[in-house]
């Protein structure tokens, strides 16, 4: 929810600290001062404790890694090109040419998807 990383950096926590510590400090003299119940008390907590993350940590960002590579979707349409090939080809031995190269095309593509998926 919020960005804790940030809080690796000594600074930044005695920073954050501070904040959090003057924010409670506010709220407990204005307890003292008014009569509220549990369910108040622990709502004001929630709040100081919410805005202060917010505005001291800020949101957690989200990286999504993309699912295919673009190197591997050129492989894909060029495997798709020799396909259609292979089915256009006429005679045998431009049928066998075509299924040496679609051969080779699909090896390239199962390897590149395996390093793809090794790496993450």
């Amino acid at each position: 929810m919020f960005n804790t990383a940030i809080l690796r950096d000594t600074n930044k926590l005695n920073e954050f600290k501070i904040t959090l510590n003057n924010r409670f400090g506010a709220l407990q003299y204005l307890l003292k001062e008014e009569e509220t119940t549990m369910e108040e008390n622990r709502e004001r907590i929630k709040e100081a404790l919410i805005t202060t993350c917010h505005k001291a940590l800020g949101r957690k960002k989200h990286h999504h890694k993309e699912c295919i590579s673009m190197e591997i979707l050129d492989n894909i349409k060029e495997r798709k090109n020799k396909k259609t090939v292979i089915n256009n080809s006429r005679t045998r031995t431009e049928k066998v040419k075509a299924q040496a190269e679609y051969t080779e095309v699909n090896k390239q593509m199962k390897h590149l998807r395996r390093q793809e998926n090794i790496r993450g």
